[in-house]
């Protein structure tokens, strides 16, 4: 993520207080006619995980926090326990990105990023010798997420380290090329594997290593590790990479490209050379294919930044990716791997850290269509965990390397709905509206195995509807309904019969879950 983040004026619970409630008027029951078909049997993609990342601050508050207050954000993160009244304790996230830092925290100053929490420290020496000891707040939440039940692992790096870069810096200079050494591309690919090889042998094994982060982005402002990178310079590097990992025996897949917006996928825009990266890597008539060597994942990986609003252009860049998909190689999945709100619009700011409804719907909104329109198979947030007054946290603390307040977000919660009950392997079904009377302010999805439905409902109006779901199943118990709204946070509300009424909250966030 490239924007830089204003400085956190206020301690959290003061700034809550400032930033004002979500709206409030006097809700009326509003009944939609006609009721929505679910159809299990029109079936679309396999959803393999929710996620989100530990950059920045899990660095500091792994390692130097109390312990109470990191189980306490462990839990909010990864728990799928509930408590004696059937509240879930977290959202459930199923996979978890670790930052493989370059080495901007050992140069301190020198690394010219002025912002100490956007700085990452490396395993690599400068003699090519490893430190396994650093990044001990981050390996603090790695193993927190593998004993909550996390399976799925993303290792991500933002730049190459800084001994293996142009400049000597975990950041570009302004040439919109990579910061990375031709002689040393072999050694950033065999550091990468070395890190790989290093936790699978201490049991946390990687299913993923991404090695270019946004590389549509200049990263020339020293606001963060980042390298730019054109598409001939990534397969030089994804090559080297793959051979690195068959060398080294392993069985992590390469993710790629990680762009910073989705329609650079698929169009050149205002990157040439940096776009058009679904065609240029996943072609078999280009002279950048990488689609046939052996650890590259069948699998396009963007992020939805700068791609949300207005919402019919929303919906049009994701079509336009799908078709493109269809029109390259049909078998590749694609998977919506960052977002928080970075953009302005008359909707939402990304500024100003706001824990209530109104981010908690429109993010709501954007997982819906990235799930519905796109058929993103993973959905990943940015930052777990943050110290900034910025719309980039789903659990929020103060700014304070070593303890401080913890805060959860409505965010948080709403990403729940979806992330804590739609589980890995579950299939979307299709979700017929064209029996009902038109009504923008609610979204449907649904999910199913062999064993649940779960149903995730937006209302994003200020009054109450009531709907009906017409299910090509028999659901004889009904449903266990939990809601995030303004005074409930993925609370459990109770049994719903499956042929009766649903009511929805007004600025409410509903899953339905069939009972066993």
């Amino acid at each position: 993520m490239k924007t830089k983040y204003t400085a956190w004026l206020f301690l959290a619970m003061f700034f809550t207080i400032l930033s004002g409630c979500d709206k409030q008027e006097t809700a009326e029951v509003k009944t939609t006619e006609g009721a929505y078909q679910i159809k299990l049997s029109d079936t679309k993609q396999v959803i393999k995980n929710f996620g989100a990342s530990d950059a920045w601050a899990c660095q500091f508050v792994g390692k130097n926090w109390p312990m109470e207050k990191r189980n306490k954000i462990a839990d909010l993160l990864f728990s799928t326990e509930f408590d004696e009244n059937g509240n879930p304790l977290g959202i459930g996230l199923s996979l978890w990105r670790f930052n493989i830092g370059a080495g901007s925290a050992e140069q301190g100053d020198d690394s010219d990023i002025k912002d100490e929490w956007r700085r990452a420290e490396s395993f690599l020496n400068e003699n090519g010798t490893f430190n396994w000891e650093k990044q001990e707040g981050q390996r603090w939440f790695l193993d927190a997420a593998q004993k909550h039940g996390v399976d799925q692992f993303v290792a991500f790096v933002n730049s190459p380290p800084v001994y293996y870069t142009n400049n000597g810096k975990a950041y570009s200079a302004p040439d919109n090329k990579a910061n990375l050494k031709e002689e040393h591309i072999g050694d950033f690919a065999e550091f990468m594997v070395d890190v790989l090889a290093h936790f699978k042998s201490q049991g946390i094994d990687f299913d993923y290593i991404s090695p270019v982060n946004e590389p549509q982005w200049n990263w020339d402002d020293a606001g963060q590790e980042g390298s730019s990178y054109r598409n001939t310079e990534i397969y030089k590097v994804v090559k080297e990479l793959d051979q690195s990992i068959t060398d080294k025996g392993l069985e992590t897949k390469i993710e790629i490209p990680e762009a910073g917006k989705i329609n650079y996928l698929y169009e050149s825009a205002d990157k040439p050379e940096r776009g058009k990266q679904i065609q240029d890597f996943f072609s078999t008539s280009s002279e950048l294919y990488l689609g046939d060597l052996t650890h590259v994942a069948k699998k396009v990986a963007a992020h939805s930044y700068f791609t949300t609003f207005p919402e019919d252009q929303m919906i049009e860049i994701r079509k336009s990716l799908v078709e493109t998909i269809q029109a390259t190689d049909p078998e590749l999945e694609y998977w919506m791997s960052e977002y928080c709100v970075l953009e302005d619009n008359n909707i939402i700011k990304g500024g100003g850290r706001v824990l209530t409804m109104d981010p908690a719907i429109y993010i709501a909104k954007v997982m819906h269509y990235d799930l519905t329109v796109s058929n993103a198979n993973a959905w990943h947030w940015w930052l777990a965990v943050s110290p900034y007054d910025y719309k980039d946290g789903l659990v929020y603390i103060e700014n304070s390397q070593d303890d401080g307040g913890v805060y959860d977000s409505k965010m948080l919660w709403a990403m729940g709905n979806y992330s804590r009950f739609i589980r890995p392997g579950m299939q979307r079904v299709a979700v017929d509206t064209s029996t009902t009377t038109a009504n923008d302010d609610i979204l449907i999805s649904a999910y199913t195995d062999q064993d649940k439905v779960v149903v995730v409902i937006i209302n994003s109006s200020y009054d109450d509807q009531t709907i009906e779901l017409d299910i090509d199943k028999e659901i004889p118990k009904g449903y266990n309904m939990y809601m995030t709204n303004p005074e409930n946070n993925l609370g459990f509300m109770g049994e719903v019969d499956a042929s009766s009424a649903v009511t929805l909250s007004a600025r409410s966030v509903i899953t339905l879950v069939s009972q066993d």
